[in-house]
């Protein structure tokens, strides 16, 4: 990579730490400038999936307000993470490359959508589960609900990560009485726990697709990112960062059909 190239890279990765925590759609920001710098689309996910983790840790850190008395809820869905993040990323690695390249401007596409009608689905969910409201008793049947809910939004996290979080704010907040940002706390745990599981494989099995200095770059920046953000980012315009995700879907879903 060249001097400008490798600024991009940590400029990507600075944004998408700090998107994931606030709102969950880093990688349709990191991904495109991955492809654009010339990565293929199975090692950009790879280093990407490994160069978000840092920002997935710090984002969750900076939440732990937000997560006080859901312990017991994460440790029934924390399982169902990792095994989700393992699946996804053993799809990752075994399907063909050819496979995930048809498919990835799909997931995209779909992330976009999810990213434009998110305000939709927090309207929804502040008025299904307003502030101050008492949490339901979580009885065996939502539990399943919620366990299934977190295996399979791992496993998509686990193959291509774009919009995992901004998916289960929306699942969560159909099958649980919390505020936003409590849900938001919870998918932060939840998708540090997806990446980081799925990250860890690709590290065992697939060193060699492992861009290092890319996912390096990633690192340090979305650690930051994701600091900041966790600090300062309710402050953000919305709209701005929801306009800048849609943007970049379309430009990375042009790079991949015209490559």
């Amino acid at each position: 990579m060249t001097g400008a190239e490798m600024v991009a890279v940590a400029a990507a990765g600075f944004a998408a730490g700090g998107i994931n925590a606030v709102v969950g759609s880093g990688t349709l920001v990191s991904f495109p400038v991955l492809l654009a710098v010339g990565l293929p689309p199975v090692p950009a996910t790879i280093s990407n999936s490994l160069g978000l983790v840092g920002g997935n840790l710090t984002g969750a850190i900076g939440y732990r307000r937000e997560l006080r008395g859901q312990g017991r809820l994460l440790l029934g869905l924390i399982p169902a993470s990792v095994l989700g993040g393992l699946t996804g990323a053993f799809l990752l690695l075994h399907l063909p490359a050819a496979a995930f390249e048809a498919v990835v401007p799909v997931l995209i596409a779909v992330a976009v959508v999810l990213v434009a009608v998110h305000p939709l689905v927090k309207r929804r969910i502040a008025r299904r589960h307003p502030e101050g409201a008492p949490e339901l008793r979580i009885g065996p049947g939502r539990r399943t609900a919620l366990f299934g809910t977190a295996y399979l939004t791992g496993t998509y996290g686990g193959y291509f990560a774009a919009s995992q979080g901004v998916i289960q704010i929306g699942l969560f907040g159909l099958l649980l009485r919390e505020p936003l940002q409590r849900l938001n706390a919870l998918k932060n745990v939840l998708t540090l726990t997806v990446n980081g599981v799925a990250a860890g494989a690709y590290v065992v099995v697939a060193t060699d697709q492992v861009v290092w200095s890319a996912a390096g770059l990633l690192a340090a920046g979305s650690l930051v990112g994701g600091y900041v953000s966790s600090r300062y980012g309710r402050r953000l315009p919305e709209p701005l960062l929801r306009t800048a995700i849609v943007v970049l879907g379309v430009v990375a879903i042009g790079v991949l059909l015209a490559g």
